[in-house]
């Protein structure tokens, strides 16, 4: 297991939702959870992942994530089972349109 802890500054609304999950840990997959969270404006994700030596990748998809969603004041935990680049950005999108909808 490797554990990754990541900061960016937030670009945009808070949260409309107290959290938001997508995904199911298991082969291949992973879990994503976005919780909103008081971090002065910024955003925070932690990454447990089976796989180890990934981090630059983490990086730049979770990077990649927050200049598109603009937000801030959200903590992203993701549980890796070994996902593909693509299905984490896929868990992450579900995730953040679940969290900016007061409806769902």
């Amino acid at each position: 297991m490797e554990h990754l802890e990541f900061d960016y500054d937030g670009t945009g609304e808070k949260p409309a939702r107290a959290l938001a999950l997508a995904g199911v840990v298991g082969s291949g997959n992973l879990e994503v959870l976005i919780e909103a969270a008081d971090l002065g404006g910024r955003c925070a994700a932690v990454v447990d992942t089976s796989v180890r030596g990934f981090g630059e990748t983490w990086r730049q998809v979770l990077a990649d994530f927050f200049a598109r969603h603009g937000l801030s004041d959200v903590r992203v935990s993701i549980n890796d089972g070994g996902a593909t680049p693509a299905v984490v950005s896929l868990r992450l999108d579900q995730a953040a349109a679940e969290i900016k909808d007061a409806q769902a």
